[in-house]
């Protein structure tokens, strides 16, 4: 008990708001989910993947919020907490250690592929792309993958990024990303709106992305739809609950989360709307998916088209920050819990899990079978399983009077509403989700 609040509780509920919003927008909104909206359906995928949100997305994490906040402390030591309350097996408390190991394993690749982004900072700024063609681009990015020691400087410098942010606390670090970043990400992904809008074939993206296509939504898309409203929101990797734990006790946790669901999903649609123009502008550049199209696609439409270079610095500034703001989500459960055991301040604490994290980037580098053992392992079994038990947790097993008390839900109907989804809806399509990207990963 004395351990709660010890870290700090966030200004408002608005630096609550955006700093959520910074751990869930990451790089799939910029480029994963424009693409498989367009190649899914357009509108219909879009109308899909609003319906996921609300039944799997938004549900689940007002439920991880919930124990955070309950709890008052790391996933690992909120999650002990709440299961102690309830009365049930310490068991439980694994729910807390696999979203700590969870967001560790994700911080180690994660951060390989933003310091590819910090370093395109510098090489459109340099001019590097200018009316470039695809052999080019393409040459440039292979060049960069076969070049271990450049990965691993850009993978250095994000890191240590990373650590000065979480190093400086909840209110001075975290806070900041909230207060600073999230707008300037929000500026700049205006900038780059207005900029395809005026340059590129804004006509032609619009109706990439929201004509309604059923004819191309398969039940595959329907999967696609399904896993990415989970993975989106960052769920089941102990960030939301360590988020939560800071969130003031004043604060609604239904409307701060469908404000963050929303926020999450109105940055992956303009986000969609700022680049597609730009590439169905540039002529013999199709809209491949990812790494294709931020690293080797886009430089080239940037190169080509007036004040581009200026505009691509800034689009790479975007993806950086976007990374940043959900990187440090990724290491803060682990160093709120060893600040805890009274053993280590924040900054040795942060030093320690940044160096562990950079050990396995630097592993992932020079071994991509790493890199995509730990992508597997966390995308497709760590994090639903988190996710499937924070629902059946919250759903099943916390006292009913305690979950309506954090959700101030007492005799409101919405509460019911939200209950009966997180109990019978959200489990079920996450385990929907789980199995069958399983299924297809290991026998597709």
């Amino acid at each position: 008990m004395d351990k709660r609040k010890m870290h700090g509780v966030w200004a408002s509920r608005w630096t609550f708001i955006l700093a959520a919003t910074g751990s869930a927008v990451g790089l799939g909104n910029i480029w994963k989910f424009p693409y498989i909206a367009g190649e899914n359906g357009g509108g219909a995928f879009v109308l899909i993947y609003l319906l996921c949100i609300a039944l799997i997305g938004i549900p689940v994490m007002m439920a991880e919020v919930l124990i955070g906040r309950r709890g008052r402390m790391s996933p690992i030591n909120a999650m002990r907490y709440v299961t102690s309350e309830a009365g049930l097996h310490g068991g439980w408390t694994a729910i807390g250690w696999m979203g700590v190991v969870a967001g560790l394993m994700i911080m180690a690749f994660y951060s390989v592929v933003a310091g590819w982004a910090v370093n395109y900072i510098f090489a459109l700024a340099s001019g590097e792309f200018s009316s470039a063609v695809g052999t080019v681009s393409t040459g440039y990015f292979d060049a960069l993958l076969a070049n271990n020691g450049k990965q691993a400087m850009w993978h250095s410098i994000f890191s240590f990024m990373t650590f000065a942010v979480v190093a400086a606390g909840v209110t001075r670090g975290l806070g900041m990303v909230a207060r600073v970043l999230m707008p300037f990400l929000f500026v700049v992904l205006i900038l780059l709106l207005g900029y395809g809008v005026v340059e590129g074939d804004f006509a032609a993206a619009f109706r990439f992305l929201f004509e309604f296509h059923f004819e191309k939504l398969t039940w595959n898309g329907v999967l696609v739809a399904l896993g990415h409203a989970f993975f989106t929101l960052s769920l089941g990797m102990g960030a939301i609950m360590a988020y939560g734990a800071y969130m003031p006790d004043h604060s609604s946790i239904g409307r701060t989360i469908i404000t963050v669901g929303l926020l999450d999903t109105v940055v992956a649609l303009v986000a969609g709307l700022a680049i597609f123009p730009i590439v169905f502008a540039t002529p013999g550049i199709e809209p491949g998916s990812g790494p294709g199209l931020m690293f080797v696609s886009l430089p080239v439409a940037f190169g080509s088209m007036p004040l581009g270079l200026i505009f691509g610095t800034l689009f790479f500034m975007l993806v950086t920050v976007a990374a940043w703001s959900s990187a440090v989500s990724l290491i803060e459960p682990g160093v709120a819990w060893l600040v805890e055991t009274g053993k280590f301040n924040r900054i040795k604490a942060t030093f320690l899990l940044a160096f562990v994290a950079w050990c396995g980037g630097l592993a992932s580098i020079w071994n991509g079978a790493i890199f995509n053992a730990l992508d597997f392992l966390t995308a497709q079994i760590m994090l639903p399983l988190g996710g499937l038990f924070i629902a059946v947790f919250v759903g099943w097993l916390m006292k009913r009077d305690v979950v309506a008390k954090e959700m101030d839900g007492e005799e409101h109907p919405l509460f019911e509403i939200w209950r009966f989804v997180l109990r019978y809806i959200s489990p079920v399509l996450v385990a929907l989700v789980m199995g069958l990207s399983l299924y297809s990963k290991l026998f597709g």
